[in-house]
């Protein structure tokens, strides 16, 4: 089976108090035990991984000198996703390789640092919320809003942060190169934290400050791959509904009808499991023989199997 695989981020970092490239290197090699238990299956495992805390320390890093009126070192927000692209795929490629070799499995592994399609016309960039990076005083905000050009805004009393619009995927640059890769059957992590957000003028294609949900990424490099089976890993074994109430309900399988109305009552909420139930919906859209699967890295090779997870389907 050809699964794409959606890596939240428990994923990468399980201690969220620790976010040294040590403990990074540790995570992933314990999620690379349940990611090779995928391709000791026999199945090719495509992945695409979250880099909200990694692109945040990068983003520190950099903005620190120019808090210190240092401005050249503010590298641009694509520039610094595609720095987390290869601190992440180092990290989880050599985790991989390594449980690889431990089961004596022959497979190669590769990055692919991604760039990802999206409309300069999306709704997202009329009116952008996604926070990132550090905050700054009032006099510092104005400043960058002169300077550079950025959104920022107040952020409960803490300060201002710049803010960015989150549009959604519509293709991948780099697609003809990762089929040709999965096709070989080789374990390719692509599309890092959404991929680098890109949009097309005068026939070439220009990076944008703005951030993609990796979910969404995720999808949509299934179904330019033809996956046959996009799978979330994140931290709950199941979706819930009424989560965290008395008369919490874990759902084993849903349909698209059914997950319209809870997406309606309000039962996912946004930046965290609303974005992955509505990527999956997506998926089994595109193709009512697909399946969609959300489910704790640590079961994925149970939901798999039906063991385990939330399964969404089209039928």
């Amino acid at each position: 089976m050809k699964i794409v695989l959606a890596l939240g981020g428990n994923a990468l970092q399980a201690d969220p108090k620790d976010k040294t490239p040590g403990s990074q290197l540790k995570t992933c090699k314990d999620t690379a035990k349940s990611i090779v238990d995928l391709i000791e299956e026999g199945h090719t495992v495509s992945i695409v991984h979250g880099n909200g805390p990694q692109v945040g320390q990068i983003l520190a890093s950099v903005e620190g000198g120019y808090k210190e009126n240092n401005s050249n070192v503010l590298f641009p927000f694509d520039v610094c996703g595609s720095f987390s692209q290869g601190y992440i795929g180092y990290h989880l490629q050599n985790a991989i390789e390594g449980e690889l070799k431990k089961r004596k499995i022959e497979r190669p592994v590769g990055t692919i640092v991604t760039q990802v399609l999206v409309s300069k016309d999306d709704k997202g960039f009329q009116n952008p919320t996604k926070p990132i990076g550090s905050f700054y005083s009032e006099d510092q905000a104005k400043k960058l809003e002169k300077e550079k050009g950025y959104v920022m805004k107040e952020d409960a009393g803490r300060g201002y942060r710049r803010v960015v619009a989150s549009p959604k995927p519509i293709d991948v640059i780099e697609k003809g190169l990762i089929k040709h890769l999965v096709e070989s059957e080789n374990i390719v992590i692509s599309c890092g934290g959404g991929g680098i957000p890109v949009v097309e003028e005068d026939g070439m294609v220009k990076g944008v400050p703005a951030v993609i949900d990796k979910d969404f990424a995720a999808e949509k490099l299934a179904e330019i791959i033809d996956a046959d089976m996009l799978l979330i890993l994140t931290a709950v074994d199941k979706v819930a509904v009424n989560f965290n109430k008395p008369n919490q309900k874990d759902l084993d399988k849903v349909n698209v009808k059914e997950l319209d109305e809870y997406i309606k009552e309000g039962q996912f909420a946004p930046g965290s499991m609303l974005p992955k139930v509505e990527a999956c919906k997506k998926f089994v859209l595109f193709d009512k023989n697909k399946t969609s699967i959300i489910a704790s890295l640590s079961k994925a090779k149970e939901a798999i199997k039906g063991e385990s997870g939330t399964r969404i389907v089209n039928k």
